[in-house]
């Protein structure tokens, strides 16, 4: 423009660099709403939403079930990238610091709590019970070192710990809702796959107490 002058912009106008920095804090927040509704539709899949469950026919719990998974798979998608756009862009922010842990455990407790609603399965319940006490532990831990000026980074361990969570209860989402995605019925199939979602599952449990022994004993030498 001559003279050097600014380009006009209407009133509400938001320019470009405006959005891309705001895209990892819609995508964090975006992963809370997806986790909020995977958690409901499990729980109406499960029969535990009155008013709705009762309602339901045997093919809309499956198709509950079905959008419950994809809601899980892109929520942790966008696990994968809010972390990545916020450092590409130079959009880290305090907010998104906030929201980005907030929604890593909704995200996972919200599944694991689907997961037992959908059914008693003694190999997913302790090791789903030990996961949420972890991460309900280092929260506690992390809310009472914030008081004292005491920050706990993540681990490059619990960076994996998160991915390896994600995995293993999306396999265990799977199997759980086996005839909803129109799987094979035979028990040589669904066999192996069980092993494997097992499998992993306390391959993360493992990881998860790892981690959290790590945190409490970090918080311990700097709060003595």
């Amino acid at each position: 423009m001559a003279g050097g002058a600014e380009p006009y912009r209407p009133r509400g106008f938001v320019g470009y660099e405006t959005i891309m920095k705001s895209l990892p804090n819609i995508l964090t927040s975006s992963r809370l709403v997806m986790a909020l509704f995977m958690f409901v539709a499990l729980a109406a899949a499960a029969g535990a939403v009155p008013f709705l469950s009762d309602r339901l026919t045997a093919e809309s719990q499956l198709r509950l079930e079905r959008w419950a998974f994809y809601a899980f798979v892109v929520a942790s998608v966008t696990d994968i990238f809010d972390g990545w756009l916020a450092r590409k862009l130079d959009a880290v922010s305090v907010w998104g610091a906030i929201l980005d842990p907030i929604g890593d455990k909704i995200l996972v407790c919200g599944a694991l709590l689907g997961l037992m609603a959908l059914g008693p399965n003694p190999m997913v319940v302790l090791p789903a019970g030990l996961i949420l006490f972890r991460e309900f532990t280092v929260s506690a831990l992390r809310e009472v070192g914030a008081g004292k000026g005491l920050k706990l980074p993540v681990t490059v361990l619990a960076k994996w710990k998160t991915t390896l969570q994600l995995v293993a209860i999306g396999a265990e989402m799977i199997l759980a809702s086996w005839g909803a995605f129109g799987l094979p019925p035979e028990p040589s199939a669904m066999g192996a796959f069980t092993v494997i979602a097992h499998g992993l599952l306390w391959l993360a449990t493992v990881v998860t107490l790892v981690t959290g022994a790590q945190y409490w004993e970090a918080a311990r030498k700097a709060l003595t």
